[in-house]
Formats: structure tokens, C-alpha cells, sequence
């Protein structure tokens, strides 16, 4: 049922205010129109949502709400807008894709998404999109079949197809609507990578009309003012466009004025000459593709397949509707919609808002080293005040010079303002000792890995702080039990275990202990979901579990190292598995002589499972100063200069690879390396569940990949199992454990799993 209302709306002009008749039509829950001045203006609003979504509900909404435009004469044109600030539409809602239980289902469902964007095109009347802030995946599908878009030129617009990143192809138009707006190879670039565009650029490549600058600040918050605003300028064109005498189809063609000479030659020759094309457009386009996913992953080369089609005049949206059927059913695509769902659920904080609790706004940063710059760095720029310490002045000149390039670099690629750059800096204090901390809120101490250390630096910190700040440790195996002994608040402590490259690496793992408060490890969460982080929670332990699953997989690269398995065919192995970088490229990258600390601390507590192989290898490489990617030297020499390809395997290493080698009985194949590898990887994130460290299968899947590199189209090691099959896996390892024992005994909860196939981790689970 409408419901019909009159009110005035008073919009902002630059020589004072103006008002406008106005008739409202309420419509459900999702969308309204409101009428002005003979302009629709169909306003999008999710309720209890931050964003807005595309979802069945909407999908049904806004048929009558087209048909009202239709058939009302009093109505001339139309403006769709978002009422959310910061966000037009930000895509498909995820939830209705996961409720569909078959790829048909899903196409089924993309073509009512087609039959809704080619009713706003097939309009006989103007429609323009207003796009203010996020339009994503099938918001920019919305956008594109409008008739004229505008876009908002603050910070917060962007335009992009991101559904390759959920093993997915735009499903509601956007292979075909795309490379008619913009150039076919932009077309591609966006919808293969999931790539981003500003307003500014996407106005350059045609995709958007018109941007529109924000205004000043006014008499009200600076997002209303603005969103007040864009909708007046977005009615005065509507009211142009309704105005010319020959209809727009910008949608459909371009228009010679906007269409790039290079654009015209590449589809002139693509119809005249597809040889020429396939070799120089779709054949460099594979691979690139090949070159980044090793072709673990569908869905980039079917949107090769239908783009090429589309280029040449035969795709249609049927088949961009089937194709979209066919990916959801890949395993794949399920792996990469359950790392959006973990994602999505490591980015809240479980703990909620703790009543009484202050807040974090000054941070301290014991150790100026690559962690502690680093995470100085990650909170700098999100508005935190941070004293970052160190015993040696040349230490701190060196971090806050490293800080400073790391910002100046985004202002020579122009993704950031000398301004924003010296503003960020000027939130950093670089001090010598503690007389500033009294400020502190949070103090993240980032030493030596040492509990003699910890507990040092603990005392001195909690003398000078006042009672409520929480001290942080960013140990990587250590418990933090242990750390707390050192303080004289230990619902105080709790675990912050930051990767490296800290402004590059998504992860944080949050450690609580059974004394940390729930004060505490709310604040930890708190300050890493603002630094930008994807945040998991575990349960005290040694390794807690990031360090630990990693550390039987480093464990056994050595054993095979030891048996005679070539470096870098072990690196070539664990690439093609899907790894981002080899296993033995990692230890260097992590240090061998943290990889040594590590092994002795978790040999003690896990003994024979955790096996290292001959450690006294990895000691006489700790010595001869081999310690990895900071040394020059460790498995690979990288003093030769050139990166990846200019290093070469150290021959000091292989001397002593040599001396501790293990007799070697068999060959083994590429398959047995590999499984001998992930198989004690995977057992170790199970068995961590099982204990009791990790709280959920989700966070150690989302944990393994942006921790760990663990590959995505697996979906991590949980979803990995129920994919691949527990009993599959278990008999794998019992095959091992024959030759080479404990470390390969499986878990009782992967063995109840591979009893019962019915049990799983992850799979059909929300």
C-alpha cells in the first residue's frame, strides 16, 4: 500500500535556500520515491544496515516503483540515490547468493537481476545515478543502467566489479553494460581484478557523466549538508536531461565524443581480425592470469571466455547468467564467499562495548625495530596519539624516517595529501624514556622475544602508567600467562600478535589469557578493527595459533630438507599447492633464528610432534650468522641484488645441509612433498580447535589465509577438510605415519570428522 504525503524540502544554494513542492511515496522497507518538482527520486535505504544491498526484498521493491514512474505524466525523470552516507550500493546481498542451493538457482536469480536493470534502461524517461560513496558489484550494474550518471568527488566514491574475488562474474548486466562505457581493455582490467576507480578517473574512462565536488562545511553535519546537496544537483539534471528532445543512450553506445580512438581500433579490429585480438588482448590478458593464479581459480578465465564474446558481438546476458550458475557451483567459489563471510564477522568486535571502560586514544610502542614502526605506523594514521620508545636514539630516527616514506610514497602515487602526510606524523612522538607515558592508554611492547625482557619492560611501564591501560604484548609464541607473571595487573595483559610487514599484512591475532579482562581484550579488538585490521581471537597457549600450525609445516620443510629434497623444489611445490611464496622463502622471510627460537620452545612443550628435524642444522646456520631475508643469508643468498630472481641458494647452507643430512630410503613424489607438508598443517588448526584455542573453525580459516598465506581458493585448512574430505586427508596421514610416526598421527577431531562424513567445519554453515 503507498502512502501518500506532502512536506517541503529546502535545499542549499549558493545564493541562499529555495523550496520545492514535494510528494512522498513510501515504498516498503528498502526503497522510497519521493517526488520533486516533477523529478522521481527513488531513494535506497537497508534497514539496520550501514550499507546498502541488493537483496530479494529490493529486487521486489522497485518494480512498482518503475511502474508508478511510468505511467505517472506529472513525472518527467528520475534520480536514484543513496540515503546512507558513504554508500550508494554496496553489491548483491551474500546472504541471498548463499541461500541458493544450486548453481541454477543462481542464474535464475541473475536474471531477475537483468529483468530489473534492463527495466531502469528500457525507461522512456531520464534515469540518473546519484552515486555518494561505496558502488560495488551490483550497485555499479544499478549505475550502469541508468541513462547518466553522477558522481560524488569525495574520497569515499568508488566504482568497481569485485565479484572475481568471490569466484564469481558480475551476474546482473555488467559484462555487457561495462565495455560499452568504457574502454574494453579498462573493462577487462576491472571486472578480472576487482580493481577500484575513483570518480575523477571513472569520469576520464567514461564510466561516470558528471562529478560533483563537495561543498564546504554548513549550518549541519558535514555528510547531511552534502548528501542535501548532491540530490539538488542531481534533480537539476534530471530536469535538462528531461528536457532534450531526442532520448539518452549512454547505456547502449557511445557517443563519438567519448569514445577513445585506441577504444574504436581494438573493437574495429577485434570484428575484423579476432586472431589479432586473441593474441594481443585476450592471449596477454591469460597470461596474466596464469601468471597470478597458476589457474587455481575459475572464475578470472570464464570472465576472459565472455568478455571475449561480448568484444566480439556474440555475448548475450543469458549466457553472462549461466556462466554466473556454473562458478557458484565450483568449490572454489565456495571457499571464497566463506572467506567474505569470515571477514565480514572478524571485522565486529565480540566483546561489545565493556560499561566503563576508557577508551584508546594514546598508544605506546615499546621498540622501534621493523614491528614496532610498523605498528606505530598502522595507528598513526588512524587518529592515534603514539609514543613510540627505544633505548637507542638512531633506532627511532630510523623508524620515524621509515614511517615517513611509507606515507610519502601514497603522496607520489597521489593516494594521499602532503597534508594528510604531515598530519598523520605529527600524531607520532619518538621518546627515549617513559615520562610521556603517563598519557598512555594502550602500551603494545614489541622486544626481543624474551620473557626475562617482557617482564623488565613490563615493571617499568605499569610504574609510570595509571591503572586502566591495558599493556599489550606482540609475542609470537610466548604465553601469555607467562608474560602476565611479570605484572602486577594481569587482567591488564593481553596478546597482540602483529605479521610483517604490519602496514601490509591484514592480520592481527588477539591472545586472552583465563586472567585477561574483558576490558582488556575488547580494547585490543577495538584498537585493531581502527588500525584497519582483520581481527581473530584466540585462547592463550604456546604458539597460540597462528605460530603453532605454522610451526610442524616449517618443521617438516626441514625434514625434507634433511632427507635430500632440493630448496627450491620444495619452494616450486608449495607455490603450485597455492602458497604466495615457497616454504622455504617464508623461513627466511620470517628469520631463521626466530624459526630456531620457536622450534626449541614448542619442541619442549610438544616433544616428539613437533619435530624439527636435525635442528642442529638449523643451529649451525643461526651461527655462521645465516638467518634469513634481514642477514643477506639464509637458505638463499640475497646479497647478489635483483630480488627474487637475482638470489641464488647459499652455498654455506648447503654445506651444512650436507654434514646433518638424513639417509633418504625413497623417492618421493611431488604429491607425497606436499601432502607431508599441508597434511600437518591442517591436522595442527584442528587439533587447536579441539583444544580449545581456537573458538571457531571460522577464525582459524580466516587466520591461516591472512596470517599465513594459506591459499584462498581452499578457503583455509577447516574448509579445506570438508572439501577435500577428512577421511581422504586421515588416510593420507596414516599412510605417513607408518614411515615417519607421531608428527603425523591425525587428530581425534579429524578422525571423528573422517568417521562421520556428515560432520563438517564450515560447509553449509553460516
Amino acid at each position: 500500500m503507498l502512502k501518500l504525503s506532502r512536506r517541503v524540502f529546502v535545499a542549499r544554494q549558493s545564493g541562499g535556500f529555495r523550496k520545492i513542492s514535494t510528494s512522498r511515496f513510501r515504498m516498503a522497507k528498502n526503497v522510497e520515491m519521493t517526488v520533486k518538482d516533477g523529478i522521481a527520486v527513488i531513494g535506497f535505504d537497508t534497514p539496520d544496515s550501514k550499507v546498502n544491498v541488493l537483496n530479494r526484498a529490493l529486487i521486489e521493491e522497485l518494480p512498482p516503483i518503475m511502474e508508478q514512474i511510468k505511467t505517472d505524466n506529472e513525472i518527467k525523470a528520475a534520480v536514484v540515490i543513496s540515503r546512507k552516507p558513504g554508500c550508494f550500493i554496496a553489491g548483491a546481498d551474500i546472504s541471498m547468493i548463499e541461500s541458493c542451493e544450486s548453481g541454477a538457482q543462481l542464474e535464475e536469480l541473475a536474471k531477475n537481476g537483468q529483468r530489473m536493470m534492463d527495466e531502469i534502461e528500457g525507461s522512456a524517461k531520464p534515469m540518473v545515478a546519484a552515486i555518494n560513496g561505496i558502488c560495488m558489484g551490483g550497485g555499479l550494474e544499478v549505475a550502469m543502467a541508468c541513462h547518466y550518471r553522477l558522481a560524488s568527488g569525495g574520497s569515499k566514491t568508488v566504482l568497481s566489479q569485485p565479484e572475481v574475488m568471490l569466484g564469481l562474474l558480475p551476474g546482473a548486466g555488467g559484462t555487457q553494460r561495462l565495455p560499452r562505457l568504457v574502454p574494453f581493455t579498462e573493462a577487462l582490467t576491472m571486472v578480472l581484478t576487482g580493481k577500484s576507480v575513483a570518480s575523477k578517473k571513472a569520469k576520464q574512462l567514461g564510466l561516470v557523466d558528471q562529478v560533483v565536488l563537495p561543498v564546504g562545511p554548513g549550518v549541519g553535519p558535514a555528510d547531511e549538508v552534502n548528501m542535501e546537496y548532491f540530490e539538488t544537483v542531481a534533480v537539476d539534471v534530471a530536469k535538462k536531461l528531461a528536457e532534450q528532445s531526442e532520448p539518452l543512450k549512454r547505456t547502449m553506445s557511445y557517443k563519438g565524443k567519448h569514445k577513445p580512438l585506441s577504444a574504436k581500433l581494438i573493437e574495429g579490429i577485434a570484428l575484423r581480425f579476432p586472431a589479432v585480438t586473441d593474441y594481443f588482448v585476450i592471449g596477454a590478458a591469460k597470461k596474466m592470469i596464469m601468471k597470478q593464479t597458476g589457474g587455481k581459480y575459475p572464475a578470472p578465465l570464464a570472465i576472459l571466455r565472455l568478455m571475449r564474446s561480448t568484444l566480439m558481438g556474440k555475448g548475450t546476458m543469458d549466457e553472462e547468467a549461466e556462466v554466473f550458475g556454473k562458478l557458484f557451483a565450483t568449490s572454489e567459489c565456495k571457499s571464497l564467499l566463506g572467506i567474505y563471510r569470515g571477514q565480514t564477522e572478524c571485522k565486529k568486535n565480540k566483546f561489545g562495548k565493556v560499561e566503563g571502560a576508557k577508551g584508546v586514544e594514546t598508544v605506546g610502542v615499546l621498540g622501534a625495530g621493523l614491528m614496532g614502526a610498523g605498528i606505530a605506523q598502522v595507528s598513526i594514521d588512524k587518529g592515534y596519539n603514539v609514543l613510540l620508545k627505544d633505548v637507542s636514539k638512531e633506532m627511532l630516527t630510523k623508524a620515524q624516517s621509515g614511517i615517513y616514506s611509507g606515507f610519502d610514497g601514497k603522496v607520489k602515487r597521489k593516494r594521499l595529501s602532503g597534508f594528510q602526510r604531515d598530519k598523520y606524523m605529527a600524531n607520532l612522538e619518538t621518546v627515549l624514556d617513559y615520562g610521556a607515558f603517563g598519557r598512555c592508554d594502550m602500551v603494545i611492547e614489541a622486544v626481543f622475544e624474551n620473557i626475562d625482557m617482557k617482564h623488565r619492560v613490563i615493571k617499568e611501564v605499569e610504574a609510570v602508567v595509571p591503572p586502566h591501560c591495558i599493556i599489550a604484548s606482540n609475542t609470537s609464541a610466548l604465553p601469555i600467562n607467562r608474560i602476565a607473571q611479570g605484572s602486577s595487573r594481569p587482567e591488564n595483559v593481553v596478546g597482540m600478535h602483529y605479521f610483517s610487514p604490519v602496514d601490509k599484512m591484514p592480520l592481527l591475532e588477539v591472545i586472552t589469557s583465563d586472567k585477561t579482562s574483558k576490558a582488556a581484550a575488547s580494547a585490543a579488538v577495538a584498537v585493531g578493527l581502527r588500525q584497519g585490521k582483520t581481527v581473530i581471537v584466540v585462547n592463550d597457549g604456546p604458539g597460540f595459533y597462528t605460530t603453532r600450525i605454522l610451526a610442524p609445516f616449517s618443521a617438516e620443510s626441514f625434514k625434507l630438507i634433511a632427507e635430500g629434497i632440493d630448496i627450491e623444489r620444495l619452494d616450486r611445490l608449495t607455490r603450485a599447492f597455492g602458497f604466495p611464496v615457497g616454504v622455504v622463502t617464508l623461513a627466511d622471510k620470517v628469520g631463521l633464528d626466530v624459526a630456531l627460537h620457536i622450534s626449541q620452545d614448542l619442541g619442549k612443550v610438544f616433544e616428539e610432534r613437533f619435530a624439527f628435524g636435525n635442528v642442529s642444522a638449523l643451529e649451525e646456520m643461526v651461527n655462521a650468522g645465516f638467518k634469513g631475508d634481514k642477514s643477506g643469508m639464509g637458505f638463499y643468498d640475497y646479497t647478489s641484488g635483483g630480488g627474487k630472481k637475482g638470489r641464488r641458494v647459499n652455498p654455506g647452507a648447503l654445506e651444512i645441509i650436507e654434514r646433518n643430512r638424513e639417509k633418504q630410503t625413497r623417492e618421493i613424489s611431488d604429491e607425497d612433498i606436499q601432502f607431508r607438508l599441508v597434511s600437518r598443517f591442517v591436522n595442527e588448526a584442528v587439533l587447536c580447535l579441539q583444544e580449545g584455542v581456537l573458538p571457531t573453525a571460522l577464525e582459524g580459516d580466516v587466520g591461516a589465509i591472512f596470517g599465513l598465506g594459506f591459499p584462498p581458493f581452499l578457503g583455509g585448512p577447516f574448509m579445506f577438510v570438508d572439501q577435500f574430505g577428512a577421511d581422504k586427508l586421515v588416510n593420507i596421514m596414516e599412510r605417513f605415519a607408518k614411515d615417519y610416526g607421531k608428527p603425523f598421527e591425525p587428530c581425534q577431531l579429524l578422525l571423528d570428522h573422517a568417521k562421520d562424513p556428515s560432520k563438517k567445519f564450515r560447509l553449509g554453515k553460516k
